[in-house]
């Protein structure tokens, strides 16, 4: 028996035989193979036309429309936060100091002008009750005197000298009830009431304006010093925006300016405001400047937090532009195209792939750059082309 060249074995010769004769005839009958081009097909992501029945019309609630003049804002963005006034900021502190006898606040409660914030206790008030009531005593016979003296005096009875010296005991302790009647007022005491019977230990300290407490920085028991402060407070009642704006956009800004805004707790629901103040002056570190804005409605005050960071997008130029509902366009390859309608009969539709340029846009619409390309009377797919053209 002869032997196979290559040491192949007659099994694996005869397979290979097999292989050659079977690619032979793929080869031979390939010239007789038509390729098929389906042109204007919706599953060909190459086609211009498509072409869609009124049941696959209906069934995918498609819909058409034309371009329409659409009002496109010119936008800064800005960054910044929710604020308050001043004037609706509290920094609360006691005149006197003592030791807190009463406190039962915490963060968030709301608190009324002239509502009891806490009590300080010091038997040093004490003191201060003693001498007015001391100096009001006196006062009344050397206002007597004073008189007495006065009337002598006009009559050559008695000395100017004694006349004199009862002025000027009457005058210095006037100012000296005074002044205690003043004391006793900041200590909350009322001095038109004190008396012998309603001496008291404590002072109330009462909230300087309505709001809601921010920080407590005392506790039942210590000893408040004069001047530290004790606890803040916050009104919400005219919150306000706070954006910084970069120096190169400050030429732009304009007081009265739309704002659309969005707190980072919730960046879906835009809250309104407008331009009220434009700082003149510019940070040098940051190259920006401040922007004050004022809310448009202030009962957002109750869903709202001074201190929430915001995004903000101030509205300068508006121009009114042909545009298309944001769904007509369709992005493939970095290119936007539409669907323009050909033909409309009882068959069907067909429709024709055509590229447009974007320009401005918002939450709706985009702005058609070359929309002379297109007569007004132009159909497009302002619903469902996006599973057209890219299917």
């Amino acid at each position: 028996m002869n032997k196979l060249p290559f040491n192949f074995t007659t099994k694996q010769f005869a397979g290979i035989i097999a292989v050659l004769l079977l690619g032979c005839i793929i080869a031979c009958n390939s010239g007789n193979v038509e390729t098929v081009t389906i042109e204007g097909s919706a599953d060909t992501p190459t086609s211009s036309n498509f072409e869609l029945s009124q049941t696959q019309f209906q069934s995918s609630e498609m819909k058409l429309g034309t371009l329409e003049k659409t009002t496109f804002h010119e936008v800064v963005k800005s960054t910044g936060m929710l604020d308050v006034p001043p004037e609706y900021r509290a920094s609360v502190s006691a005149y006197f100091g003592g030791t807190v006898k009463n406190l039962s606040l915490i963060p968030g409660v709301w608190v009324k002008k002239g509502q009891v914030l806490f009590v300080l206790e010091n038997p040093q008030y004490v003191q201060t009750q003693q001498e007015y009531l001391e100096a009001k005593g006196k006062l009344a016979y050397l206002k007597s005197d004073y008189d007495r003296q006065k009337n002598l005096v006009q009559d050559n009875v008695t000395s100017q000298k004694n006349y004199l010296k009862a002025e000027s005991d009457y005058t210095v302790t006037r100012v000296q009830m005074e002044s205690l009647a003043k004391k006793l007022s900041l200590m909350n005491i009322d001095p038109n009431t004190l008396n012998l019977e309603n001496l008291q230990t404590t002072m109330a300290i009462l909230s300087p304006i309505s709001g809601y407490v921010n920080e407590v920085h005392i506790s039942k028991g210590s000893f408040l010093n004069p001047s530290q402060e004790a606890l803040t407070i916050v009104s919400t009642d005219h919150l306000h925006l706070e954006l910084n704006v970069f120096e190169k956009d400050v030429a732009n800004i304009r007081i009265g300016q739309a704002i659309k805004f969005r707190v980072q707790n919730n960046d879906r629901t835009e809250y309104s405001a407008s331009v009220h103040l434009i700082n003149k002056v510019i940070d040098e570190e940051k190259r920006s400047i401040g922007i004050h804005g004022h809310l448009e409605d202030e009962r957002l005050s109750s869903r709202l937090n001074p201190g929430m960071y915001v995004e903000a997008d101030i509205y300068t130029d508006s121009e009114s532009k042909p545009s298309l509902p944001n769904d007509a366009l369709v992005e493939l390859d970095g290119k936007y195209y539409v669907l323009a309608l050909l033909n409309q009969g009882n068959e069907g539709y067909t429709f024709e792939r055509k590229e447009v340029q974007p320009g401005l846009s918002n939450n709706m619409y985009t702005e058609i750059l070359n929309h002379q390309d297109f007569s007004d009377k132009t159909q497009f797919l302002t619903q469902g082309a996006f599973n057209l053209i890219t299917e």
